[in-house]
């Protein structure tokens, strides 16, 4: 594995993909820069009329519900469906669900409609989706996790088993799983906890890198690892929150692919 987090993690930089984020309004710039200093091209774009055009020279959708409406459900429905037929990967990240009922119908919509190749939330959201897939309880408090990431291992490998996709759930440590396989990756910091969009940036690298990668799974583990590393980096030097947002975009852009690719390992 450390070697294919190594290759996609050098094939974004060498071929820029353009990951179109159908995302929420709070976190579009910190995404959008994350993607750049990665080395990939971000594209922020929800109007239906124009849905086909952009998929077709996209390299991979985001589907973020951070904030819903109506109207932008049915254009990510809508571009859940055109990435379908033009097999453009999807990666969904459920920003709260369970904390209203919009939130989880809406990911679970998303999720049977669109078959993402990658789900990326944190602990309390994948175990927020659970039982409605499995029939276990599980408690969330939303968009921010109150659970640990091993704590969702079960519902993360069982989401992913029965979608058949990857399945990235965040936390000190992150684990990844296609449902047969599980890795960790080590890393990142406590201060990306205290930085709007960490999570949200986290799901578009993890696009950029699915992308070009050679399977899903190792798409979503360099992902992770591209994070990780950037983050742990960032904090080493940051004063606090805010001084460690810019020290996290450089160290994405200065970043060291065998220090992303040394940090993953089987769980």
């Amino acid at each position: 594995m450390q070697d294919q987090v190594l290759a996609a993690v050098e094939a974004v930089r060498q071929k820029s993909p353009l990951v179109h984020n159908i995302t929420n309004f709070v976190v579009m710039q910190v995404t959008a820069n994350a993607l750049l200093a990665a080395g990939a091209s971000p594209l922020m774009a929800h109007e239906p009329e124009e849905l086909d055009d952009l998929l077709s020279i996209a390299s991979a959708l985001v589907l973020n519900i951070g904030t819903l409406d109506k109207a932008w459900i049915a254009s990510m429905r809508q571009a859940g469906e055109l990435a379908g037929r033009r097999r453009v990967p999807v990666v969904l990240d459920p920003v709260g669900a369970g904390a209203s009922r919009l939130r989880t119908e809406t990911a679970l919509t998303l999720l049977n409609e669109t078959r993402p190749a990658v789900v990326r939330g944190n602990a309390s959201e994948i175990m927020a989706l659970s039982p409605h897939l499995t029939g276990d309880e599980a408690t969330t408090k939303g968009v921010d996790s109150t659970r640990a990431s091993h704590e969702a291992e079960t519902a993360a490998r069982d989401l992913a088993a029965r979608l058949h996709c990857v399945v990235s759930v965040s936390g000190e440590e992150d684990l990844i799983t296609d449902g047969d396989s599980a890795w960790l990756v080590r890393g990142g910091s406590p201060l990306m906890t205290l930085v709007t969009g960490m999570g949200c940036s986290a799901t578009a690298v993890t696009a950029a890198h699915v992308a070009v990668a050679s399977s899903p799974l190792a798409g979503a583990v360099a992902g992770m690892a591209v994070m990780a590393s950037a983050g742990e980096k960032a904090a080493a030097t940051a004063q606090g929150p805010g001084s460690f947002l810019p020290l996290f975009l450089d160290a994405l852009y200065n970043l060291d692919p065998r220090d992303a690719a040394a940090r993953v390992r089987r769980a």
